[in-house]
């Protein structure tokens, strides 16, 4: 494939813009046409694609826009449907994160995917943050040896505002532990390798959207938790959650130790330590990112990095190097946390899985 890759977006809400604004860092790449059902959102695409066709129906994005791929960022309960209509077609796919609110529903995706001739991608922005891929990198080589426990802190600020309120509940997003977590649960899953089998949660929603009301709801989105994942040959893994933590030095605290020592990542410090037990040795070293990269989105340079990959995918013919079963599982582990919060016990991966 020697010409530009041509791009439609669906949803052109913030994640959308973010889409938008990294492939115009791509020469050979652009955004042919846009498609949001809300006037102010296709504005905003516009602006950054001033030639793109614009369409508030995606279905008539599919049915006549000039596109090659589609990138899917709309509320996470639609992408099951806007999925099973992009399966008409032989486009290729980068569908937001979570892939579906529901383990019933990655399944139907997952069906319908095997038979799709298009790149199935699942954006996991976060396997492609520098600092965080540099030790993914170093775990696989053996740097610290066989991965027997991984901890992962995000501290950071509420939800934000998004088009009709969608995100100030569980029944469109999934809950908080699919929503935002499931980048979270992928990173364990692909670090530590095996499969996880169980998964033990506490949480709440203490501080965040308590005094809000849409149509006389109160939202239902959980704000802070502890997530254990236990998984197949021993290790495990947590999650420490709290969104209304803002006033920290860090966003994202990664530690991953094996029996030959730990590694660790700081976001958006930036920073990677190495530590080795025999010989001890602790390292510390910055991972530099383009600033250019830095300022075409809210993720740490990763949406570029991913938008990278995907079209490699593209013109090689290979793989999607994040899988619709990878998304599953992200989402069964989200699933699985939001059932053990409210039943208070430990949930088995395998009964979502039945």
């Amino acid at each position: 494939m020697n010409a530009p890759l041509r791009y439609g977006i669906i949803g052109s809400g913030m994640m959308g813009l973010e889409h938008m604004l990294n492939v115009r860092l791509f020469e050979d790449a652009r955004v042919t046409a846009i498609a949001d059902p809300h006037e102010a959102s296709r504005e905003n695409g516009r602006k950054l694609a001033p030639q793109a066709e614009i369409y508030s129906d995606y279905r008539d994005l599919l049915a006549r826009a000039p596109v090659d791929a589609v990138v899917i960022s709309t509320p996470n309960n639609t992408h099951v449907d806007v999925l099973a209509d992009i399966f008409q077609t032989d486009l290729h796919i980068l569908v937001e994160k979570p892939l579906c609110t529901t383990v019933d529903d990655c399944r139907k995706v997952q069906d319908a995917a095997r038979k799709h001739r298009g790149v199935v991608w699942v954006a996991m922005e976060y396997r492609y943050m520098p600092p965080v891929t540099r030790v993914i990198d170093e775990a696989r080589a053996g740097t610290v040896g066989r991965v027997r426990m991984m901890a992962i802190r995000e501290h950071r600020f509420p939800f934000l505002k998004k088009v009709g309120d969608w995100n100030r509940f569980a029944r469109n997003t999934g809950g908080t532990l699919v929503e935002k977590c499931c980048h979270f649960f992928d990173l364990m899953n692909l670090v530590v390798g095996t499969r996880p089998l169980r998964v033990f949660a506490s949480g709440a929603q203490d501080v965040n959207h308590l005094n809000e009301s849409y149509g006389g709801e109160v939202p239902d989105i959980l704000d802070n938790a502890y997530v254990i994942v236990d998984y197949e040959g021993g290790a495990r893994a947590i999650l420490d959650l709290c969104m209304f933590a803002e006033a920290t030095r860090n966003e994202q605290e990664i530690s991953i130790v094996g029996e030959k020592g730990k590694l660790e990542c700081f976001i958006p410090e930036s920073t990677v330590v190495i530590g080795t037990r025999s010989p001890r040795s602790v390292v510390t070293s910055s991972v530099a990112v383009d600033e250019k990269i830095m300022k075409a989105g809210f993720h740490h340079g990763s949406t570029y990095f991913e938008h990278l990959y995907f079209q490699r995918a593209i013109r090689e013919s290979s793989p999607a190097e994040v899988s619709v079963r990878d998304g599953l599982m992200a989402v069964a582990v989200g699933q699985a946390a939001e059932l053990s919060v409210k039943t208070r016990q430990p949930v088995e991966i395998a009964e979502l899985l039945e």
